[in-house]
């Protein structure tokens, strides 16, 4: 029996590990809420405002971020972007329990829960999940200068071609490419490593400017720096993006970054 119950737990110790870090490093949530219309826009943010992020605090996330697309500045404007952090998949796992749960949520919440089905309040949601960079474990503060409606939130996603030079991009960012985005004061709120999402393997990052010509010449600054030339030019790092795709956005006025 003792042999047995040896043998069962070396087999165990793989997975034990593999949680055993889960507190060293946040999970994230974005969420894209998919719009067709200014009155559904309209209706998220009632629904954000007065039920789902108060609801969100209750249950112990103490800050969520609220993103729109500046005008002109996308592909598309027809979304509302938000970002959720968790300190453990469990957290992640129980929150729609809770939220059933929570009495005020529901009441607060019931015209947009209960919504027809002839009149939905969005399109579609599209949810990504992912895991904080090791050398970035847990949401950056973002800049706090200037106006809110004028700060520009710019949020990326690197695509790679493959597994192995997907994980070669994140190795560039735990090397170097995260600690010179901190260095140059891009304020960045998270860089994440995408668990599961519609394309696969990618990753997806936010850095925050007080306005766009900030955004711009912080960009500027970091094509020149020698640290960044340097990196680019490796042969290891070469063709691990194969594509890119940018959002510009602002927080909206009850947004928690």
């Amino acid at each position: 029996m003792k042999k047995t119950l040896s043998f069962l737990l070396l087999l165990m110790l793989p997975l034990l590990s593999s949680f055993s870090g889960e507190g060293e490093r946040d999970y994230y949530q974005l969420k894209f809420y998919r719009t067709e219309n200014e009155s559904q826009v309209e209706r998220l943010d009632q629904f954000f405002k007065e039920a789902y992020l108060p609801a969100l605090h209750r249950a112990g996330i103490e800050r969520v971020g609220v993103f729109k697309p500046i005008a002109g500045e996308n592909d598309s404007d027809n979304y509302v972007i938000v970002f959720i952090p968790f300190g453990s998949l469990q957290e992640f796992g129980s929150l729609p329990s809770i939220l059933e749960k929570d009495e005020a949520y529901q009441q607060a919440g019931k015209n947009f829960l209960e919504s027809a089905h002839d009149n939905p309040p969005y399109t579609r949601i599209e949810s990504i999940l992912l895991r904080a960079f090791s050398g970035f474990p847990r949401p950056g503060e973002p800049v706090r200068e200037g106006l809110k409606q004028d700060r520009v939130y710019e949020l990326r996603s690197y695509q790679s071609s493959t597994e192995a030079l997907y994980r070669r991009k994140v190795e560039m960012f735990d090397n170097g490419e995260s600690a010179l985005f901190v260095k140059l004061g891009f304020h960045p709120l998270f860089f994440g490593d995408v668990i599961s999402s519609s394309y696969m393997p990618h990753l997806m990052y936010m850095t925050t400017f007080s306005d766009k010509s900030s955004q711009e010449e912080h960009w500027n600054a970091f094509g020149k720096d020698p640290e960044w030339i340097s990196m680019k030019d490796m042969e290891r790092y070469q063709n691990t993006v194969s594509n890119i795709t940018r959002y510009l956005l602002y927080p909206t006025e009850y947004s928690d970054y």
